[in-house]
């Protein structure tokens, strides 16, 4: 196997762990890095379930309606609310024009509904790989 092959449970593995960085990054107060992880670890996810469906490699994108529109994934709505604000704010936190305007937009409460969210869809899409 190529380096650039990983198998869809190599996907979901280093999704968990994102989730989980994800939340050192909440417990730390590191809020919009919180919601950068977890768009990663739903990016992941995806991946592993393009992986999975189409097998070949996914493309190397971040926008997860795409992959999941590419995986023929039929998301729940409240799966779709995440995946849909977690897309629109994906840039503005890899990319912040101005830390304190991100980090004000972004506080606690805020930021632990996007992570307790994420991890349900994490676990949704868990339940959509092929057995």
């Amino acid at each position: 196997m190529d380096a650039s092959e990983k198998l869809p449970k190599e996907w979901f593995l280093q999704a968990d762990y994102d989730m989980d960085t994800a939340q050192y990054m909440f417990d730390g107060g590191r809020y919009f890095y919180c919601i950068f992880m977890c768009h990663l670890s739903i990016e992941k996810a995806l991946k592993g379930l393009y992986r999975s469906k189409v097998k070949s490699d996914p493309p190397k994108i971040h926008n997860l309606l795409y992959l999941a529109q590419k995986v023929q994934l039929t998301l729940p709505p409240a799966v779709q609310e995440v995946v849909f604000l977690l897309n629109r704010v994906s840039v503005p936190t890899r990319y912040p024009e101005e830390l304190r305007s991100m980090s004000g937009l972004y506080g606690q409460r805020k930021t632990e509904t996007i992570l307790t969210e994420s991890r349900r869809v994490v676990a949704w899409l868990k339940t959509q790989l092929p057995e």
